[in-house]
């Protein structure tokens, strides 16, 4: 079989050199960069059996909207690459926010060895021994795959925009919708659609997604009220309690988590003493300032604007240094933080100070205009910014917002 796969910067080599090593003949098209031995003129002049096309490529690309060969996603590929060679058991985590949380506290409950896969690096458990960090890409996966047969062991893994559908169970862990693909494509219809070959599907809230497998809705097995929560699932009762669950960014992870487990026949009452991670609403202290770290990969206004609210609780201050943005060259992060919303979330929150991370708005442009009155300082990097916040903030507290890899 002949096989393109476009897209080499996020994994398209992985997925080739798959592809080659069972036995197909393949060329890898570099689309963004235009640096691959194969350009886009040249393959859009062969003929392929199969096109491997990331989810997040212009519908519209000559190399899509021209194509005569069957068209699959990098997912779909992974899913066909890996077949029945699995680890057991394999969990895959898709979702707009959520993701890392979910895959640590299900990860905090599995039982001997595995390994863990999400967008704060690639953790070899029970030891928790980070082993490398890497992009969410589906192509990932099969590096992962690898790691976990290896050691005989279990893989949880985070992936962006959707699930390969491989593993034995795929969770969704929000609704939260966004458009990408030239803004032709809806987020959560695409993570649904990659789902429908999921042999057990766990939905987080008002998400409606039909799978050829089992598919099981979180507002159907499980309840909160402040910091309780309760799992009934095929018969069987478990609860806990966590102080985290009364925080909307770790309510619905530590449900979907305690839920994930109840399905793989496991006690999800360790999460009691689950804590928070480090950038996902983590608490800390220096020079007498509380630091609510929310600075990751799945920042957003809703996150954001709870950080705050976090901030102003504990601290019972309302003076807060907000250091917000997108980290300039961050380009792994896919779903951004764009300017109208980073804009919003400071509206929203009115910090005494506000310190900008990343690139700024071209002079003379209207979203220039509208930031320059909001911004009191700006730096390049998260660390810079946090020094920065650190040395300018006498009172109150400093809450880190910035959406990059962590």
């Amino acid at each position: 079989m002949h096989v393109l796969v476009i897209d080499t910067i996020h994994g398209g080599n992985a997925i080739g050199e798959s592809f080659f090593a069972r036995g197909d003949s393949v060329d890898c098209v570099d689309v963004y960069r235009k640096e691959s031995a194969i350009d886009v003129p040249t393959a859009l002049a062969g003929t392929y059996d199969l096109i491997v096309a990331p989810v997040h490529l212009d519908p519209d690309h000559p190399l899509l909207k021209f194509s005569h060969a069957p068209v699959i996603s990098h997912h779909d590929a992974v899913r066909r690459l890996l077949g029945e060679n699995i680890p057991q058991p394999m969990i895959e985590i898709t979702g707009g926010w959520g993701k890392t949380t979910t895959a640590h506290a299900l990860a905090s409950l599995m039982q001997g060895e595995g390994i863990l896969h999400t967008s704060n690096g690639t953790y070899r458990f029970p030891e928790k021994k980070l082993i490398s960090r890497s992009s969410i890409t589906p192509a990932s996966v099969l590096a992962v795959t690898k790691l976990a047969h290896e050691i005989h062991g279990w893989l949880i893994v985070e992936e962006s925009l959707g699930v390969t559908g491989a593993g034995n169970l795929s969770i969704i862990t929000s609704a939260s919708d966004y458009f990408f693909a030239a803004g032709k494509k809806s987020a959560i219809a695409a993570k649904v659609e990659s789902a429908k070959h999921a042999r057990h599907l766990l939905l987080a809230e008002n998400i409606l997604a039909d799978s050829s497998g089992l598919v099981t809705h979180i507002e159907d097995i499980a309840v909160s009220k402040d910091t309780e929560c309760c799992i009934i699932f095929s018969g069987k009762t478990a609860k806990f309690s966590n102080p985290l669950l009364a925080i909307p960014g770790y309510h619905s992870s530590l449900m979907l988590a305690a839920a994930a487990a109840m399905i793989l026949g496991m006690d999800p009452g360790p999460l009691s003493s689950f804590s928070a991670l480090p950038g996902r609403m983590s608490v800390s202290y220096k020079k007498g300032l509380l630091i609510v770290d929310n600075a990751n990969s799945g920042t957003n206004i809703a996150t954001t604007i709870e950080a705050a609210r976090y901030a102003r609780h504990i601290s019972g201050k309302e003076a807060i240094t907000l250091v917000i943005g997108q980290v300039a060259g961050d380009g792994a992060v896919c779903e951004g933080f764009t300017i109208d919303r980073i804009r919003e979330a400071i509206e929203n929150i009115r910090p005494s100070q506000v310190i900008w991370v990343g690139t700024f708005p071209l002079p003379g442009t209207s979203e220039y205009n509208s930031l320059v009155p909001l911004i009191s300082s700006s730096a390049a990097t998260l660390k810079e910014a946090f020094a920065t916040a650190l040395r300018k903030t006498d009172y109150g507290s400093i809450v880190l917002a910035v959406k990059t890899w962590r």
